[in-house]
Parts: C-alpha cells; sequence; structure tokens
C-alpha cells in the first residue's frame, strides 16, 4: 500500500504582501505530476487545507483545480483530508456523504456524540486491509461530552483528550493502522520550547495544545500536520511533512516535499521524501547595498543591509525593488547591541560614562568625546 502524505497546503496565504496564487497552482499541479509518476493508493492531507478559515473564491477555486485534476488523472486512488486549526471544521465537512461516493473523503469535524467515532477508511491490498483514521483538529471543548471533563467540571488538556479519543476506536493490532491527525504532538520526554517553530504558524500561549506522541503508538504510521518544518515525532513512521511551499520568511532555505509511505505485510515499511521545487524560493540576502544588488533575481527576498553608513533611503528602495521584483522586504542590521552580560552589582559601580559605553557596545573615539560632551552638560 503506497500514499501521499501532505499537509498545510494553507491555500490563499499571502507572504507578507505577495499573493502566492500563481505559486500555489504551480506546486500543487507539481504534485498531481509526481503522483501521475508514482500511483499511489492514497493522497493524505492532514489538514489547514486554506490558510482562513472562510477561504476567498480564488483559494476554493485553487482547491477545486488541485482535487478535479487528482480525482481524473488518479481515479483508482483514496483522496482524504481533515481540517487544521485555520480551518472551518463545519465547511470542510460539507457535502461528506457526496464526495465520498467520488472517493474523496474530507472529514472536518471530530466525533461529538456516543454513537459517533473516528472517521475510518478501509484500503485493502494483497496483504489485507489498512485502516486509516481520519482525525481533524481537535480542542478539548468540541468533544467533552464523550471524553468528559476533570474533577472540578473544565476541559481536559489537548493531551488527554486525544488520548482518550484515541482509547474509544477498536484498533485491531493485527492489521496496519494509519492515522491522519492536525495536532501539536511531542516525542516522549521533549519539551515544547525545544522543537523548532516557524513564523506562519498559530501557537498557543504556555503551549497548552501539546500532547505527548506516544499516544500515537497503535498506528503503523502516523501522518500530521500542524508544524510547517518537516519534523520526525520519535521515528520516520511518525512525522511531520511540512508544507509544500514556504509559508514565512523563517522557512528560508528550507528542502519542502511530499512523503511517500509504503506498507507491505504487517510490519515492513518505509518512507521516502519526494522533493518539491517552487516556482520561486524564498531566500535572505545579507550584505552592503552594493553587494545585495549584485544577487538580484526572481525569488521571494528579505534583504538585510549591514552598511554602517547611512543611505539614501529612496535611491536605496528603488535600487533593490529594481534587483528584486518579488521583494517581501528590507531591514538594517543593527550593530549596537546592549552588553547584557556586563551585569551591574552594588560592588561593582560604574561612572554614567562606562555604564553608557557599555550598553551601546561599540563606539568610536569621535561618539565618545560626543557622549562626554553631554553626560557633562547633564
Amino acid at each position: 500500500m503506497k500514499f501521499f502524505h501532505l499537509s498545510d497546503l494553507h491555500i490563499g496565504l499571502k507572504l507578507i504582501n505577495r499573493d502566492l496564487r500563481e505559486d500555489q497552482v504551480y506546486i500543487l499541479d507539481q504534485i498531481v505530476d509526481i503522483a501521475v509518476r508514482e500511483h499511489p493508493d492514497a493522497v493524505l492531507v492532514a489538514g489547514d487545507i486554506y490558510d482562513k478559515a472562510i477561504p476567498s473564491a480564488e483559494a476554493v477555486e485553487i482547491f477545486d483545480h488541485f482535487i478535479g485534476r487528482l480525482s481524473s488523472e488518479l481515479p483508482d486512488a483514496a483522496v482524504m483530508l481533515i481540517s487544521g486549526n485555520h480551518d472551518s471544521g463545519p465547511r470542510v465537512n460539507c457535502f461528506r456523504s457526496v464526495l465520498s461516493r467520488q472517493n474523496v473523503h474530507m472529514i472536518g469535524l471530530p466525533p461529538a456524540t456516543e454513537g459517533e467515532y473516528i472517521e475510518k477508511i478501509v484500503l485493502s491490498d494483497q496483504h489485507g486491509d489498512v485502516n486509516i483514521y481520519l482525525l481533524p483538529f481537535v480542542k478539548p471543548s468540541m468533544v467533552k461530552q464523550i471524553v468528559g471533563t476533570d474533577e472540578n467540571g473544565n476541559n481536559l488538556s489537548y493531551n488527554e483528550t486525544i488520548r482518550r479519543l484515541i482509547a474509544r476506536e477498536d484498533i485491531d493490532p493485527a492489521k496496519r493502522n494509519v492515522i491522519v491527525s492536525h495536532q501539536f504532538y511531542l516525542p516522549a520526554g521533549r519539551k515544547a520550547d525545544e522543537v523548532e517553530r516557524m513564523d506562519s504558524e498559530i501557537r498557543t500561549v504556555g503551549n497548552i495544545d501539546e500532547v505527548s506522541a506516544d499516544v500515537l503508538q497503535a498506528f503503523d504510521y502516523a501522518a500530521l500536520g500542524h508544524i510547517h518544518k518537516p519534523m520526525q515525532v520519535g521515528s520516520e513512521f511518525c512525522r511531520y511533512c511540512g508544507t509544500p511551499l514556504a509559508c514565512s520568511v523563517s522557512e528560508a532555505g528550507q528542502q519542502k516535499g511530499i512523503v511517500m509511505a509504503e506498507l507491505g505485510p504487517k510490519g515492513e515499511r518505509k518512507t521516502t521524501v519526494l522533493p518539491l521545487e517552487p516556482l520561486r524560493q524564498v531566500r535572505v540576502i545579507r550584505g552592503v547595498l552594493e553587494e545585495v544588488l549584485e544577487q538580484g533575481c526572481d525569488d521571494y527576498v528579505t534583504v538585510v543591509l549591514t552598511d554602517r553608513v547611512d543611505l539614501d533611503v529612496l535611491d536605496m528602495q528603488d535600487r533593490i525593488r529594481n534587483a528584486f521584483p518579488h521583494l517581501l522586504e528590507i531591514r538594517r542590521e543593527t550593530y549596537r547591541k546592549a552588553d547584557y552580560e556586563n551585569e551591574y552589582t552594588p560592588e561593582k559601580e560604574l561612572d554614567p560614562f562606562e555604564l553608557c559605553c557599555s550598553f551601546l557596545n561599540e563606539v568610536s573615539a569621535e561618539e565618545k568625546e560626543i557622549l562626554k560632551d553631554v553626560i557633562n552638560t547633564v
């Protein structure tokens, strides 16, 4: 059984001030082309289909084009999608029964009543059945009727909520089981602060949404969404595939791709990352103005100027925009940084001049004379 693992399409996203419509159509078409080459039995999209809960008409058109091509080019492949924290669950859930008859399974809401369970799609190959569990993004308040509350009547933690949801399922350990989920899973023993997060990700105060990844041990493969950087959560069979396109400057330089998972007989499995090449890269170019201008290109670029002299702002911006038609932003690197290592103690009193020099860190002889004059005047 071969399937593609994708997530966090974020259709409709703007990268700072740039509309990514052309780039998203390009990368989604590339995904379909790779699928035609590899012939997966299923395509799994682990949430955040759209960038906003109420997507624009243009974003819906892009998604329609993508699903239309997948269904047309791979009529025998199952397409399975869940909602993420950026999506509207009820909207993703629309036409669920109609689409399922076309082998497209869009699951927007988790089980909410005692008689409901995580949506399970069963596929079969020469080795038997593969049970694929589709669990959309869950908040504890959404499922408290079936997982309960704590002793004070308050919502359970995200960790306990997901644990109880999965525990309700009758998972057959003799069969191959896959889960598609959109949550913030942490490897056992790791802290949330140790996981590198991208600027484009929504985060909770205090990381209250973290879930221990050991809850996924019952599954032969966990196709996860939510984290934008490709990342394994304990093993290569429990992983985030990352976004197909960079969604922020913090993702500059990342190699994006599709995770292709293959399940043989129970216990035999492997993964392969199929690289994706964007229409335009996201880059950070750092240097003095003249060095930066020599690297002009058509990519999405953040320019960081390191010039230590004043520049003609209008001329500078015009020259940079001409060199980089898809410029994202211009930053200036600050060389003067406070020396916080030089702590003040009662035993080590500094005079005002020494304190100012310590704070400014790099002060020329001419600037020291001006500083002395200012302090003396005060």
